[in-house]
């Protein structure tokens, strides 16, 4: 039976005891289509993938759009300020549109107008701008907001306004022998612009009546976490004590609820709970159209707002020259500013057609049955040793009853030690499992703050770290900066959040007795693991070298190559930049790949070739040569003296790559050297080198071997898969734009290298190379991958603490090199066939390591020379609590074995001389001669104690 099978199977026993608990409220069984049916005819696009962002923007369904277009097609709508046939039948549409909102949120027409606006935001903006705010006024709004709720506070203060935030615990009380809820308020700080406040009162600007407003959202968009609708009646029947207690807060209030997230599942009732104000936007009822949102106004608040600005369709009457205006007196004309977007309201009966078929209220248990669902496997999760791996924010969400929890889930994950996972960590693996969901602090601050605990000062020390929103700064001292969310919709079906549930399962929990998987990633363990059986004497050559003139652009391959203490020479030494300044790469322009480039070091020309341009360029490469100017840029956080290109070389660039840009080229007298140290969203890991227009360091090394091994990877996994969907992809090293390519070692023996030699070049290993998407992209091609392949592959073994690597970074620096300039150019040439061995510790060290594992008894010889005295010391280390005592020989090592402090692979492994019983001598002398003062150790005596005799 395969393994898609034995998935099959699991998915179907999981969905049997989901609908066993769930199935009344499950899948609209009620309606005419189920939601397999909906998902199956409207929603195809959705085949392969998991989206699970509908607090972000629901789907919109394929027939929704079909009828659109229709309808679109087939008619004929005008402008609505106008008297014309097809400007009446636009008003048609417009009025019975605002006439299906107001029933969607059972809003009587007599006491409710809908007036259109762009969106939500637009919306909450309007009531800021036209609220009658004065001195007197306080605006107080729950913790939980948006922050386009926030901002109406910018308006209370600029008329020297009080803005309060507040907790609200709900309760309930015993009255008239029934139980009703009661809210208990927790107040932050007062917050108030004092000179403000001060200049309204010396200007006078008192009135006799004092209107205050309330906000707060149906549905908290971070959390999930619903408030209760009685807090409208709570706050304008002056139940709420606490609200008119205090000076600053006399007068009436008026409340707002930010319906934005709640409206999609659940709108309020405003004939129960008649609130002055509500926002949305349809996008996130039914994902068309985007650009259009509504406020729905109690008829008496409309009295009291007033508005400054007026617009063509706003009044009745205006003179051009005198101060003379007279404003329609109806209210949605009134606050509609200009020609609202007719063809947009005119598409959303399509939406709620589909809403109003299903019913709001199966919608509501629909969603809710899954949400549920999911939040407890998601608590149910442990790792090996117990520990809880979701951190669930929320109130009470392991006791809160799921009517008083939306359909969204906000949490972080943590590891099996108590270390939380970064959040991008879990966003990327997500996605490249085919899975979309949301991370960050979804524009709340206050929810993020205070279900995260992050105090005042540890968001300004975060700030001052440089996190600001949409970066990768997920942890910072030690908390994370956000979460991860995911929210369910009306076309969400039990598929979704069983993957889901399964991508946490096989991504992040720490299971016991965890098969191996043959050559696991050696930086995250002891290099003791993993090395298997070694070839004692065993060839590693460098097998290409492949420099790239451009920054993401093709480079070219060459026989042998000069080195500098930037690296290969010329290599990502010219960069294009964007009509912004923003730097241009494969991510953003995957045609950059087809520009392909040769330097002739003999004529100093760069030649450049591309597709697209009839043309070849050539550029001199000589200093100070061809250049229009000079000027100063960032990358990456450091800056860059570079010389600029003429007109004609950007137009062909601009040509080649389908966009304006410019060709830029690192000043050779400029090159920048990384000194900024740690920080998580710092790209440079080379803090000494000198460099060019590189992301991490000098030069990028991919091992033959490990590209061999991945490719066995994807073809297990090309066979295991039996859907039509999926496509063979095989990689070879180019996919992985490496400088170097060695050939010969074990798969990731290069993860272990501190330091190697090639040739008589000496270079630094920097550690792995992070992978990103852009190894998804053909090369050859310029076409990504749907299957996210091999980068999904490689994150199933190769991944740590978000990280993804494949291959080593290294810096090159010559000994006697100069800033900006060397000496001896001639002599430092790297050269195809060229032995590859790192240095005489790191590899030795390894050799020693894969003995012992094999159960070969090792004599080790201590000569008197530090280098030979210190080799024991890194075994020691790497061994842990095992033992060992050092064998000391009477003969002393040769110390002209070594140069430079190494010895070649073939020389080393000469030194390892079969001693009889099993035993293997490491020593320059080719017999066992010399006498052993002391006992030998084996694997077998390590394993044990070791006599101190």
């Amino acid at each position: 039976m395969s393994v898609t099978e034995n998935s099959g199977e699991v998915m179907v026993r999981a969905k049997a005891e989901f609908l066993k608990q769930f199935g009344k409220d499950y899948g609209y069984p009620d309606a005419a289509k189920d939601i397999d049916e909906i998902r199956a005819s409207d929603f195809k696009r959705l085949q392969g993938l998991v989206y699970l962002d509908h607090a972000g923007a629901t789907l919109y369904s394929e027939a929704q759009i079909e009828a659109v277009a229709k309808d679109l097609t087939s008619s004929v709508y005008g402008n609505p300020h106008s008297q014309s046939d097809s400007s009446l039948a636009t008003c048609d549409i417009i009025t019975a549109a605002r006439q299906q909102v107001l029933d969607y949120l059972n809003a009587s027409p007599k006491n409710y107008r809908c007036m259109f606006t762009s969106g939500a935001t637009a919306a909450l903006k309007l009531i800021g701008e036209c609220f009658p705010w004065s001195r007197e006024s306080c605006y107080m709004y729950t913790m939980e907001n948006h922050n386009s709720v926030l901002g109406i506070r910018e308006y209370a203060f600029d008329h020297g306004a009080a803005a309060v935030a507040v907790d609200v615990k709900e309760g309930t009380c015993l009255q008239n022998g029934s139980h009703e809820s009661s809210f208990e308020f927790f107040e932050h700080t007062v917050q108030r612009r004092a000179h403000l406040f001060q200049q309204n009162a010396l200007n006078g600007k008192t009135s006799g009546n004092t209107y205050n407003l309330f906000a707060f959202p149906s549905e908290c968009n971070f959390s999930g976490q619903k408030f209760s609708l009685d807090l409208v009646n709570y706050v304008k029947e002056g139940g709420g004590k606490p609200l008119t207690g205090s000076p600053h807060r006399r007068g009436r209030w008026m409340v707002l609820i930010d319906g934005a997230k709640g409206c999609a599942t659940e709108p309020p009732d405003l004939t129960r709970y008649p609130a002055d104000f509500v926002v949305f936007s349809f996008y996130k009822i039914f994902g068309y159209p985007t650009g259009l949102g509504a406020l729905v106004i109690r008829s008496e608040a409309a009295k009291v707002l007033t508005k400054t600005y007026f617009s063509g369709g706003t009044v009745s009457a205006s003179i051009a020259d005198v101060d003379f205006i007279k404003r329609r007196d109806n209210i949605e004309q009134v606050f509609e500013d200009g020609t609202i977007s007719f063809l947009a309201i005119a598409s959303i009966r399509h939406g709620f057609k589909i809403i109003n078929t299903l019913t709001h209220s199966a919608i509501a248990r629909h969603t809710a049955s899954l949400a549920t669902y999911t939040r407890t496997k998601m608590m149910d999760l442990k790792h090996e040793n117990g520990a809880e791996v979701c951190k669930i924010y929320g109130r009470n969400t392991s006791q809160a009853p799921y009517q008083d929890m939306g359909p969204t889930i906000a949490f972080n994950l943590k590891r099996a030690d108590g270390s939380w996972i970064g959040y991008r960590e879990v966003e990327k693996l997500a996605s490249l499992s085919g899975i979309q969901l949301r991370t960050g602090c979804f524009c709340n601050p206050g929810a993020c703050a205070k279900y995260l605990y992050l105090s005042h000062s540890d968001l300004i020390a975060n700030f001052e770290a440089g996190h600001v929103c949409w970066d990768d700064n997920d942890i910072l001292h030690g908390k994370p900066t956000g979460a991860v969310r995911i929210s369910f919709g009306y076309t969400s079906a039990f598929e979704d959040a069983e993957k889901f549930l399964g991508f946490l399962d096989n991504s992040f929990v720490e299971k016991l007795n965890a098969s191996g998987d043959g050559y696991p990633l050696r930086m995250k363990t002891d290099p003791i693991l993993g090395i298997g059986s070694l070839q004692l004497v065993r060839s590693v050559q460098l097998k290409s070298i492949t420099v790239y003139p451009v920054k993401s652009c093709a480079g070219f391959a060459v026989y042998k190559w000069p080195l500098s203490n930037i690296g290969l020479k010329y290599d990502r030494e010219w960069l294009l930049k964007g009509p912004t300044g923003e730097i241009l790469t494969q991510k953003k322009v995957p045609e950059m790949c087809n520009i392909r480039s040769f330097i002739d070091l003999e004529c100093g020309i760069l030649n450049l070739e591309s597709p697209r341009c009839k043309e070849r360029l050539h550029i001199p490469i000589q200093e100070n040569s061809s250049f229009d100017y000079m000027e100063e840029m960032d990358f990456y956080g450091q800056r860059y003296k570079v010389q600029c290109y003429n007109d004609e070389v950007n137009m062909w660039f601009s040509e080649a790559i389908a966009r304006r840009c410019t060709l830029v080229r690192c000043s050779n007298s400029e090159y920048r050297s990384c000194n900024i140290m740690g920080g998580r969203g710092n790209m440079c890991r080379d803090t000494w080198g000198k460099l060019n227009f590189v992301n991490e360091a000098q030069l990028l090394l991919v091992s033959e071997e490990s590209v061999g091994d991945l490719n066995s990877r994807l073809n297990s996994d090309f066979l295991k898969d039996t859907s039509e969907c999926v496509q063979r992809v095989l990689v070879d090293a180019e996919r992985f734009r490496p400088n170097l390519v060695i050939s010969g070692a074990e798969p990731y023996a290069e993860d272990v290298w501190k330091s190697l030699y090639i040739g008589k070049a000496h270079f630094t290993s920097l550690g792995g190379c992070n992978r990103c998407q852009m190894i998804n992209l053909d090369q050859q091609s310029g076409q990504l991958r749907r299957a996210k392949e091999p980068l999904a592959t490689l994150a199933s073994y190769r991944r740590v603490q978000g990280k993804i690597f494949f291959g080593i970074l290294l810096r090159h620096k010559i000994k006697d090199a100069e800033d900006g300039e060397q000496k001896n150019f001639g002599e430092r040439w790297l050269q195809v066939g060229q032995e590859v061995y790192p240095s005489i510790r790191e590899y030795q060290m390894t050799v020693l390591l894969a003995l012992l594992k094999n159960s070969v008894t090792v004599v080790m010889q201590l000569g008197d020379t530090s280098n030979e005295g210190t080799l024991l010391f890194p075994v020691l280390d790497l061994l842990g609590s095992q033992r060992i005592l050092p064998v000391v020989l009477d003969m002393e090592l040769e110390s002209s074995s070594f140069e430079n402090g190494l010895v070649s692979n073939k020389e080393f492994y000469q030194h390892l001389i079969p001693c009889g019983g099993g035993i293997l001598q490491w020593s320059t002398s080719k017999s066992c001669t010399g006498l052993i003062r002391e006992s030998i150790f084996s694997k077998k005596r390590m394993n044990g104690s070791v006599d101190d005799g």
